[in-house]
């Protein structure tokens, strides 16, 4: 039976094995780990990629959404606005540094943020924004970031999905007041384990995050703040930046597997995802909508085709967040989480592969 993984990593590392394999010997011979040359390197280069002014490499992508909101002196006493339909780090990075995570329910038809609903949660205590770029869809930043000139409300925007998405034709990552990013193994630009980064034009928040991702220390033993042990390593600094030379051949053969979904798919009574026109879609995902969503994922996986709910349990409905709403308060975020299904997607991904990802769905029979 052919099997087909939601993401070929191996075939990825396969493709770029002697660079990473030079970048790391290159790395095992040098003196430093930590806080070094690679990472300036990389940090240089990622952040000339989204078009920001600076970039801060930290441990991973909750480190750099906790750190973000930190060296915005978010905390205590401060409300966040937080997509309803998100992986739950959103969320948890505002709990991390003290203040409260306020859900703003998603658009039904793109399962990104409405700027109507965004306006309508702002209270007294608003002090932030974390708009999601989900699945590598930009999210409308500009009535975005007018509702938050309006309030004084810092905008940190979340791209962990959105390596190389672009919005009206600038790229996303130097678009509000600061940006994050995982690398972790999966995303369109990941390492090798884990990794986060930070990016923004303002050199006083840069300065700010480069001191809490180290310990509060700009100056050996000396430290002036309560900061973290957060610091994207040497190694995974060399392996990121061999992947970034080949990030945006690798998101265009994303793209071409997207465009074969969508020509493929349109009669299959499943609700496929879109790209606004204003946009450049990353395709993290190929996230489709059923009713019958369960269903087709057993049926895929009993003919090997690997799929995966992004996701299946929304942060309200979580223990870690059980006192803060009730069931049925966020009505899109919960029918989304019954009704998404995230199709194999990657720049390895065969086009046979894909043939038998699609014969398989046009197989099924609620």
């Amino acid at each position: 039976m052919t099997q087909v993984p939601l993401l070929d990593l191996s075939a990825l590392h396969a493709e770029l094995g002697d660079e990473l394999a030079s970048a790391a010997l290159r790395v095992l011979g040098s003196e430093r780990v930590l806080l070094g040359p690679e990472l300036a390197a990389f940090e240089q280069a990622w952040a000339a990629q989204v078009g920001a002014a600076h970039g801060v490499g930290v441990g991973n992508g909750l480190d750099a959404l906790a750190l973000g909101l930190r060296a915005f002196d978010v905390g205590p006493g401060d409300e966040v606005l937080v997509p309803a339909h998100t992986f739950i780090a959103t969320w948890l990075a505002v709990v991390h540094v003290g203040a409260t995570p306020v859900p703003v329910d998603v658009s039904d038809r793109t399962g990104l943020w409405d700027a109507d609903a965004v306006g309508a949660a702002v209270g007294p205590r608003t002090r932030a924004m974390i708009p999601v770029h989900l699945y590598g869809h930009p999210v409308d930043l500009d009535p975005l970031l007018a509702i938050a000139r309006r309030h004084g409300l810092v905008v940190l925007d979340d791209a962990a999905q959105a390596h190389g998405a672009r919005y009206r034709g600038r790229p996303v990552g130097g678009l509000c007041d600061a940006t994050t990013w995982s690398f972790y193994p999966g995303k369109n630009l990941g390492a090798v384990g884990d990794g986060g980064a930070v990016t923004t034009s303002d050199p006083a928040v840069a300065d700010r995050l480069r001191s809490l991702r180290n310990y509060g220390s700009t100056e050996k033993y000396v430290h002036d703040e309560i900061g973290w042990n957060s610091r994207l390593d040497e190694l995974q600094a060399a392996l990121l930046s061999v992947k970034l030379r080949r990030l945006d051949e690798h998101n265009a053969r994303r793209a071409v597997v997207a465009e074969r979904y969508a020509h493929a798919l349109g009669d299959c009574g499943l609700t496929l995802p879109g790209t606004a026109p204003w946009a450049r879609h990353a395709w993290h995902q190929y996230v489709v909508r059923t009713p019958h969503r369960d269903a087709l994922h057993d049926h895929l996986a009993a003919l090997g085709v690997q799929t995966v709910i992004h996701y299946p349990v929304p942060p309200h409905h979580q223990g870690a967040f059980a006192t803060l709403l009730t069931h049925g308060e966020l009505p899109v975020a919960e029918a989304l989480a019954r009704e998404v299904l995230s199709l194999p997607m990657g720049p390895h991904l065969s086009e046979q592969e894909q043939v038998h990802v699609i014969d398989s769905i046009r197989s099924f029979r609620p």
